[in-house]
C-alpha cells in the first residue's frame, strides 16, 4: 500500500510558539491532507529544540529551530504569521529552497511589499492581511456595496484588536480601504483619514475615514459603515478564534502547493476574482 504521506502537503510553521503557531499546527495535525514538516522560531524562544506540537501533548517529530534553512529542509508551504522583519528573512530563506510561502502577517511598509513581489518571481506566495474566509467573502461584499453606495455616503472603518497589537489600523481595516478605494475609483493614499483631533472642519465626502480601538483579548472586530442622509448601513465581521485563520491559510497551502510563482491573495484562493 503507498504511503499516504507521500500525498500531503508539508508545511513548516513560523513563529511555532506563539498563539498563532499553536493554532496552525493543530489545524494541520487535524486536516487530513496537511503535515508539520518544519517549525521556525527566534533563538530566544524557550522552545527551540522542543517538539513542535508539545503542547498538544504529541510528538511531531519536528523540532522548533532557529535556522530557516535547516527548518525548512523537508518543507513544500512555509506559513508565516510574525513581524515584517521576520517575514522577510524567512522569504529569503524560502527563495533559496524552493519552498512556496503563505502570509499572513501585517505591518510591511511599501518596500517591503516590493521585496515580497520580487521574490515571488521565483516561488508563489499567498499574501493577505486576513486569511479568515468570511473576511475574505466580507471584502467582496465591501466591493459590491462601495460601487452601488459610491454618492451620497460616507465611509467609515472602525476596527478593535487586542492590547497587544502592534499596528494600527490592522491590515485587514488597510485592506478594506483599499477595496472600497479601488471600488470608487479613489487612491487610498490621497483620500484616507487616520485622525481626527480638534477643529476639523466638514467632513471631505471623498475621504475614507478608520477609527482603531486596542484593549483586552478582543480577536478582531471589523465594521465598515455607508452612512447617508436618512440611513445607515454596517457591514461587519467578528473573529472570535485565530481558529478560521488558520483554516483558511491551509486552504491557501492548497493553492499555492502546485505553483510555481506569483503573487497571490485570498480573493485568488477563493475564486473571488
Amino acid at each position: 500500500m503507498a504511503d499516504s504521506r507521500a500525498s500531503m502537503h508539508k508545511v513548516a510553521v513560523a513563529g511555532a510558539s506563539g498563539r498563532m503557531g499553536h493554532m496552525l499546527i493543530e489545524a494541520i495535525r487535524d486536516s487530513g491532507d496537511c503535515q508539520l514538516a518544519g517549525a521556525l522560531d527566534i533563538a530566544s524562544s524557550p522552545a527551540i529544540g522542543n517538539d513542535a506540537a508539545a503542547f498538544l501533548g504529541h510528538a511531531s517529530g519536528v523540532p522548533v529551530l532557529a535556522d530557516p534553512l535547516a527548518a525548512l529542509a523537508n518543507a513544500q508551504v512555509l506559513i508565516d504569521f510574525t513581524r515584517p522583519e521576520g517575514t522577510l528573512a524567512y522569504l529569503k530563506a524560502c527563495r533559496e529552497r524552493g519552498v512556496n510561502a503563505v502570509i499572513g502577517t501585517t505591518g510591511f511598509g511599501e518596500g517591503q511589499k516590493e521585496l515580497i513581489a520580487d521574490a515571488a518571481r521565483d516561488i508563489a506566495i499567498v499574501m493577505a492581511p486576513n486569511m479568515s474566509v468570511g473576511v475574505n467573502v466580507t471584502l467582496k461584499l465591501l466591493e459590491l456595496a462601495a460601487k452601488a453606495l459610491a454618492t451620497g455616503y460616507d465611509i467609515e472603518i472602525i476596527e478593535a484588536h487586542h492590547r497587544h497589537k502592534v499596528d494600527a489600523p490592522s491590515g485587514t481595516a488597510l485592506k478594506m480601504g483599499e477595496v472600497i478605494a479601488q471600488a470608487l475609483g479613489r487612491d487610498l493614499k490621497e483620500c484616507g483619514v487616520y485622525a481626527r483631533h480638534g477643529i476639523t472642519g466638514e467632513r471631505d465626502p471623498s475621504s475614507i475615514g478608520f477609527s482603531s480601538i486596542r484593549g483586552g483579548d478582543i480577536v478582531g472586530d471589523h465594521t465598515v459603515l455607508f452612512a447617508a442622509a436618512g440611513e445607515r448601513i454596517e457591514i461587519t465581521h467578528r473573529s472570535a478564534s485565530r481558529a478560521t485563520y488558520a483554516q483558511g491559510s491551509l486552504r491557501a497551502v492548497r493553492f499555492v502547493a502546485g505553483k510555481r510563482s506569483g503573487l497571490f491573495d485570498m480573493f485568488d484562493v477563493l475564486g473571488l476574482r
